[in-house]
């Protein structure tokens, strides 16, 4: 995909040490985290610290089983949305991934998203 859209950057790096690879990459509009691991809203955090613009989004995939294989999926995916908003993502929408794959759920939102002017008339 990166071939074709110039836009795309793919890193193949350890998503947990970003400043191994800050100098390759600039601010970005989006951040799409798909890393089948225990800190994965961590992991999304701390590169949206790193290069996600304010007001910019970002597409996370969360498997239930790779955070906590004990809990119900729902119950892990809702864990994971609380983590992600006290870092200050603002989850829009999240989808659960069934029956294509199972206890797993696609959140998207926003970043640091600016608050909404009241109008002045």
């Amino acid at each position: 995909m990166a071939k074709k859209r110039t836009n795309v950057i793919p890193i193949i790096e350890d998503a947990r040490h970003p400043a191994r690879y800050r100098m390759l990459v600039g601010m970005v509009d989006v951040i799409f985290s798909d890393v089948a691991q225990p800190d994965q809203a961590r992991i999304l955090a701390l590169n949206a610290s790193y290069f996600l613009k304010n007001g910019g989004h970002f597409v996370i995939s969360i498997k239930a089983n790779c955070i906590d294989s004990t809990m119900p999926a729902e119950a892990v995916f809702a864990s994971e949305v609380e983590k992600l908003k006290a870092d200050q993502f603002k989850p829009s929408e999240q989808v659960t991934l069934e029956p294509f794959e199972r206890d797993h759920a696609c959140v998207v939102g926003g970043y640091r998203m600016p608050k909404k002017q009241k109008g002045t008339s």
